[in-house]
């Protein structure tokens, strides 16, 4: 069931090779500098280079948008991702997956009643305004640069068609690396909770982790689509916004590339934080609207005459009609395939204020007076409980967001049936935490955070420090995969 709910990722991966990873060579291939078929070839192998050594980074910011929780749903949300972004393909407007995608979780937020991580959504939806005005002051900048180079250096015109050629070659493989890093969130993302795969060890040198499986399938799939249907979009980039001379893509290839791997290095965001610097969002951004505003950049550079504002405004006009289509596809479908189907698109999460709950509330500083009259009534989803918790005043964003973890309902058993079966190396389980575990045996807890208590108790390893690094996350995926493990549904 699994192989046949990930053909959704399979063809949106597919739809993002057709359109959005045309984009690193399309300035190329449209001002015939490069063959689109050398095009393809590089930038195929290194979108599944990128995919699989960096695009663990983007993807966690998209799991907090909304936790899809089920198989099923994944498959829908993929689905309609994908749907919205081949009808835009088919009309030849070099659209935003990532647009699609976050509308597609979105639709399964409603239908679900799952809350929308609006601090998640905000960074992303940001990077929609962003990322074009970022890319178009780099493309302008590298162009300036380059033509200075030119003109000091005043090589002989076959050096320079040479170098062009070598330079676009370059940029479009780093482009290719880039996008793969950054938006194979958008095509497995949503698969990562409920992978069935286990990580593995190459050779016992190399941890080839679940999630790195499934991008890797993602990768391939996005090559696929950029060898079958990818040209008729190069050419919408290349040539139908600004006509670009071959040193003009060169500085708009190279600023898409550059704006793409900012928002997906994770080694960036650690170098920033441990200096103490502000650092950039780890989102899956627009290939797409780096690289039209690149484009629009170097065309407004040279007066903006040659630029083409009513293709531009079709083109902008399917960036804001993507999200609507696919968040309208991923509702509709979700309706049909667990009601017609029967389907389980999503699993249920309860929340109730138990007494453990309330405690830790109050621990944590967060006045109570309000909450004990919501104290041992069930919600049946995250809205309902939130409807509830919006009555209570004075409450910041933070308390609230603290007040659903203390109240999700999530039954937990050890057992040592269960302990002996956990396979390890799944998730980063070792034989060491599962000594942890056992000293938990015959214990039953109601939240997940009672459950992490327990095992801090036993060890400082699950601790988890302040501030958001490599190591945190780790952990959480661990826990993520230990309660899913031990749940005990009652």
């Amino acid at each position: 069931m699994f192989a046949f709910f990930i053909s959704s990722g399979l063809f949106l991966g597919w739809s993002l090779g057709a359109n959005d990873a045309s984009n690193v060579f399309g300035t190329a291939v449209g001002a015939r500098m490069i063959r689109f078929k050398t095009a393809a070839i590089y930038c195929s192998i290194f979108i599944i280079l990128g995919s699989v050594i960096s695009g663990a980074g983007a993807s966690h910011t998209l799991g907090k948008l909304g936790a899809v929780n089920a198989v099923a749903g994944a498959f829908i949300v993929a689905f309609a991702a994908g749907i919205s972004v081949y009808l835009m393909t088919k009309a030849r407007y070099p659209v935003s997956t990532s647009q699609a995608i976050v509308g597609a979780i979105i639709g399964w937020n409603l239908f679900s009643g799952s809350l929308t991580d609006y601090n998640s959504l905000a960074k992303i939806v940001g990077t929609w305004v962003v990322c074009p005005i970022i890319s178009a002051i780099i493309a302008i900048g590298l162009y300036k640069v380059v033509v200075f180079s030119i003109r000091v250096l005043k090589p002989h015109m076959l050096t320079l068609d040479a170098m062009t050629r070598f330079g676009l070659l370059l940029v479009g493989a780093f482009g290719s690396y880039s996008l793969g890093a950054n938006n194979i969130a958008n095509v497995m993302g949503v698969f990562v909770p409920v992978s069935p795969f286990s990580d593995i060890s190459l050779f016992g040198l190399v941890k080839f982790s679940s999630a790195q499986q499934l991008f890797l399938i993602g990768g391939i799939a996005i090559a696929v689509g950029v060898f079958t249907y990818s040209k008729r979009v190069m050419e919408t980039v290349g040539e139908g916004i600004v006509s670009l001379s071959p040193v003009a893509a060169f500085a708009v290839v190279s600023a898409h590339s550059i704006v793409l791997f900012l928002f997906a290095s994770q080694g960036l965001e650690g170098f920033l934080s441990n200096h103490g610097l502000p650092t950039i969002p780890l989102v899956p951004v627009s290939s797409s609207q780096a690289i039209v505003g690149a484009v629009i950049g170097v065309g407004l550079l040279k007066g903006g005459s040659s630029i083409r504002w009513r293709l531009f405004g079709g083109i902008s006009s399917g960036w804001v009609v993507t999200p609507i289509i696919a968040a309208a596809v991923s509702f509709i479908s979700l309706f049909f395939l667990q009601n017609v189907f029967e389907q389980e698109t999503f699993r249920p999460v309860r929340y109730q204020i138990t007494g453990a709950a309330l405690e830790r509330i109050d621990q944590a500083g967060i006045a109570v007076g309000g909450m004990k009259k919501l104290q041992h009534r069930n919600y049946s989803t995250a809205s309902r409980f939130n409807d509830r918790v919006a009555g209570i005043k004075g409450l910041k964003r933070e308390d609230r967001k603290f007040i659903f973890s203390s109240a999700e309902i999530n039954h937990t058993r050890i057992t040592p049936d269960r302990i002996d079966a956990l396979p390890i190396g799944t998730h980063g389980v070792t034989e060491k935490q599962k000594t942890h575990l056992k000293k938990l045996e015959g214990r039953t807890f109601s939240h997940n955070w009672q459950l992490h208590n327990a095992l801090v108790d036993i060890s400082p390893y699950w601790q988890l420090s302040t501030g958001a690094n490599e190591r945190n996350q780790e952990v959480t995926r661990e826990l993520a995969h230990l309660y899913k493990w031990f749940r005990h549904d009652q």
